[in-house]
């Protein structure tokens, strides 16, 4: 096998003219294949390397069990899982440097199963028919690329060859570019920011950076939270700086940007040191203004470009927000620290701005308060705004502190949640 191979994974039944196009134009690139049939039912248009029969048994059955069946369905889900575990392997004993497949939603959906869970960084290409709607389902928070289709993946034309030799070349050049120089490996530290917490955020970001740390910043639109509790969970980050929780009311009110339930709760249930704030809880995210559901008319609405309206928390929707901020925080097993900004919570909320509300904040804050009463979690309210350089001192200043009293520790004594910590003001004083 070429010391440059990928694999390229697909039904050779329905697709194979195409995939014997991809394959000459990579092998004419100078890059060898590893082709691998998931298709059940017709006759594979040439020869795989590893043919539907074992990529059945890997996924626990045989053809013949899959077409008696005749649940196109089960059939799909167990290819999908049988072609996962082969690319899988393939991947981790260093047979293939890369990965490309072809289809439509079907094609896409077991095709993304095995090529989804592959390390951040290694190459992966699906050219698919679903790639200019809604791709959540299948790039979920890994580096997965989608690359349009714009016609079906159905015969070779003017417009699919130079879709499909796009997609060969990109991946060619990605296997065979020179491997990138080694990085300095400095503890990592993952940071939530949004457009109106950016300035804060960017401090504080630049002031860990010269702590030593290199920190990886995730946009809070949905996609970027789910990306941040993943790689939270998957142990790659010394500490969380979670200075925009903005999702959490994309949640509760029917934003466009929800990160769903298990938000803010992937470094506390790993005991990963975490400072958290109310950052952007003032806000509900939508399209345009004039996809605004109706029962929002009279909400105070501000439009922040022409692709998203940012809609104003009520008070009662704030305390809502606090309480599940404050019952995520408490149930954290590592140390955590909650920071409350009180000269606002966005650069839109401090005074006179648009959606400044005291009413709303104070019904934030105090349901964060009385939600971590007798907690273990360090409670802090500072006299700034989150955007203010004070307020990125204290975040960064208490996230560097904790992750070193972690490195300190033996590793038996990780808990740092052995007693109640002390509710302090913004001059750091027990109050």
């Amino acid at each position: 096998m070429s010391p440059h191979t990928v694999v390229l994974l697909g039904t050779l039944d329905t697709k194979g003219e195409e995939y014997a196009f991809v394959r000459e134009r990579l092998h004419a690139a100078g890059v060898a294949t590893l082709v691998v049939d998931v298709g059940v039912l017709g006759v594979p248009a040439f020869s795989p390397d590893i043919d539907r029969a074992a990529v059945a048994a890997a996924g626990g059955s045989s053809v013949d069990e899959l077409v008696a069946r005749g649940d196109r369905g089960a059939a799909m889900a167990v290819m999908a899982a049988g072609a996962a575990s082969i690319v899988a392997g393939l991947v981790a004993d260093g047979t293939v440097l890369g990965a490309l497949a072809l289809g439509g939603t079907g094609g896409t959906s077991l095709a993304a199963t095995a090529f989804r869970p592959l390390p951040l960084g290694f190459p992966k290409i699906i050219v698919s028919t679903a790639a200019s709607g809604s791709t959540e389902q299948y790039i979920g928070a890994s580096d997965l690329i989608l690359a349009p289709s714009v016609v079906d993946v159905a015969g070779l034309n003017r417009i699919s060859v130079p879709v499909l030799a796009n997609a060969a070349a990109a991946l060619a050049g990605m296997v065979l570019a020179e491997p990138l120089p080694e990085r300095p490996h400095r503890p990592m530290v993952a940071a939530s920011m949004f457009g109106v917490t950016t300035a804060g955020v960017t401090q504080a970001r630049e002031r860990l950076e010269a702590l030593g740390y290199e920190v990886l910043v995730f946009h809070m639109t949905g996609s970027g939270g789910t990306a941040m509790e993943s790689l939270i969970a998957g142990g790659f980050f010394a500490g969380v700086l979670d200075l925009t929780t903005t999702e959490l009311a994309d949640e509760l009110v029917g934003g466009v940007f929800s990160a769903g339930p298990d938000r803010l709760t992937a470094a506390g249930r790993h005991g990963v040191p975490q400072v958290i704030a109310p950052g952007a809880l003032d806000m509900v995210n939508f399209g345009p203004v004039a996809s605004v559901p109706n029962v929002f008319a009279e909400r105070n609405l501000y439009v922040h470009n022409s692709s998203v309206t940012l809609m104003r928390t009520t008070p009662e929707e704030c305390a809502t927000l606090g309480a599940q901020l404050a019952s995520k925080a408490a149930a954290a097993v590592g140390p955590t620290t909650v920071l409350l900004p009180r000269g606002g919570i966005s650069a839109i909320a401090t005074h006179g701005g648009p959606f400044a509300d005291p009413s709303a904040d104070d019904a934030l804050f105090h349901a964060i308060r009385e939600g971590l009463a007798g907690s273990t979690v360090d409670l802090v309210e500072i006299d700034a705004d989150i955007n203010a350089a004070a307020f990125a001192t204290a975040a960064v200043d208490r996230l560097h502190a904790m992750i070193e009293r972690r490195r300190a520790e033996p590793p038996e004594h990780t808990d740092q949640r052995s007693t109640p910590h002390q509710h302090t003001n913004h001059q750091g004083a027990p109050s």
